[in-house]
């Protein structure tokens, strides 16, 4: 295990969360597993519990742990990252890395579009809509909770089957030809409500991720709204940033 060293004009704090995320990254520290209590990690590396508490609070800003009161720190799951990437299904995304997907269905019914909804598939307020609301799982975790919106008109008769553990994209291209160009989301960092708390298996009040999406066909026509709460601490948002180009200047000084 890396130590740390008050000879050297560097905080102890920082050096402690640099050898302690030298032990996750290494694998000594495996995901899920309980760190060491402050007293103890303050024995062996003697310093101050303050130095520990510190170190571990960036830790966790920095999404290495998880403080659960009351249990301890536990060493963090690897998060997915999200940002400009390849359109594709939950499924398809576990896949990507090397997760079983899974769901259990909450609610599959054909329900009056609300003004939401309707402004988002480009429908009237009452037009039929299919909703699917699932519970996504990886690997048997809980990742997830998504409430799907198509049109009933292009899905006839998709309400009767039984949506467990599929891929609903799969379903409605090999069915219907509804094959996904692109799509448009948007994310909210909000608490998690006591119920959907539940079903993802986290404490109330927990950071989550909710996540709108319209997805569209080649036409441009929007046949999918979906409304999402993801796990806030298996995800993080990666954005790419580019800056404007500078306009070169013109030989007698002024801009092109």
């Amino acid at each position: 295990m890396a130590t740390v060293n008050k000879d050297l004009p560097i905080p102890l704090y920082h050096q402690l969360k640099c050898a302690l995320m030298a032990s996750i990254d290494s694998g000594q520290w495996q995901p899920g597993q309980q760190l060491p209590t402050e007293d103890k990690l303050a024995e062996n590396f003697g310093v101050s519990k303050i130095t520990v508490r510190q170190a571990l609070h960036d830790l966790v800003d920095l999404g290495y742990v998880r403080r659960e009161r009351g249990r301890g720190t536990f060493v963090s799951k690897p998060k997915f990252d999200q940002g400009p990437r390849e359109l594709m299904s939950f499924t398809q995304e576990m896949q990507r890395h090397h997760l079983t997907a899974g769901s259990r269905v909450i609610d599959c019914s054909t329900l009056e579009a609300d003004q939401r909804v309707a402004e988002a598939l480009q429908l009237r307020p009452g037009d039929p809509v299919f909703v699917l609301k699932r519970l996504r799982v990886a690997d048997g975790e809980p990742m997830g909770i998504q409430t799907a919106h198509i049109p009933q008109a292009m899905v006839p008769g998709l309400a009767a089957d039984s949506l467990e553990n599929i891929s609903l994209y799969e379903i409605i291209q090999i069915r219907y030809g509804l094959q996904p160009a692109k799509a448009r989301e948007t994310y909210f960092a909000i608490p998690a409500e006591a119920a959907t708390a539940e079903l993802l298996d986290i404490p109330t009040g927990w950071p989550v991720f909710s996540v709108e999406r319209v997805t569209y066909l080649s036409t441009g026509k929007p046949f999918e709204y979906v409304q999402s709460m993801m796990r806030g601490d298996r995800y993080n948002i990666i954005l790419e940033l580019i800056a404007n180009r500078v306009p070169q200047a013109t030989r007698e000084g002024g801009t092109q």
